[in-house]
């Protein structure tokens, strides 16, 4: 993958600033899912899924965004969501997770493509162009640039949203994700955004 964007954008109220990566992840950066352990100065000390310890720096002028619960009938025609699942023998995908997408952060990460969630998970971002009843579940027709899936959700999908956050959240014992640190010659990553979970809530694991 080449290159990354940041635009500015406007949520009523906010100014966030949005990387829209293409999908997967560059090459030269790597994922973080974990609990913070503790905080060292500059320094945030995660405890990552696989009981490894990682050190994680921010950049200037960071972007710190918070996950906040949603419920399935927020979720309208038209709006733009992420989610991570397992695709099922008929083609569709059975979601894990479903991310509302404020309407300033729409194009992230666009697509379908293989994710690092579960063995064999997969991501669908894209535009909701239908939400019917199935026999499952809820079903939502999500369609992307190169293509449309069906996300049945059960009643364990997790359904979250964004919301713009603060560094004096993130304190030990907050769940957080990155999308894409960088590696430095010192063995720690940076990153431009932490996306961690408010009042205990999370990203999954």
């Amino acid at each position: 993958m080449v290159g990354k964007l940041l635009r500015v954008v406007a949520i009523p109220g906010l100014m966030l600033l949005v990387s829209v990566l293409p999908a997967p992840a560059q090459q030269d950066t790597v994922r973080v899912r974990g609990t913070i352990e503790r905080i060292e100065g500059p320094v945030f000390v995660v405890k990552t899924r696989d009981g490894s310890d990682a050190k994680l720096t921010v950049t200037d002028n960071p972007l710190f965004v918070a996950i906040v619960p949603a419920k399935m009938s927020d979720i309208k025609p038209g709006m733009f969501v992420g989610s991570a699942g397992m695709m099922q023998e008929d083609g569709t995908q059975k979601a894990i997770e479903v991310h509302i997408f404020p309407e300033a952060m729409r194009g992230t990460g666009e697509g379908h493509y293989d994710w690092d969630l579960l063995p064999k998970s997969k991501m669908t971002n894209g535009n909701v162009e239908q939400a019917v009843t199935g026999v499952d579940g809820p079903v939502l027709s999500v369609k992307y640039k190169d293509g449309e899936k069906k996300l049945v959700v059960s009643p364990q999908t997790v359904v979250v949203t964004y919301e713009m956050g603060r560094r004096e959240e993130i304190q030990p014992g907050t769940r957080i994700f990155v999308g894409a640190a960088k590696k430095q010659a010192d063995g720690t990553l940076q990153t431009p955004r932490i996306t961690y979970g408010r009042n205990g809530e999370g990203p999954a694991f």
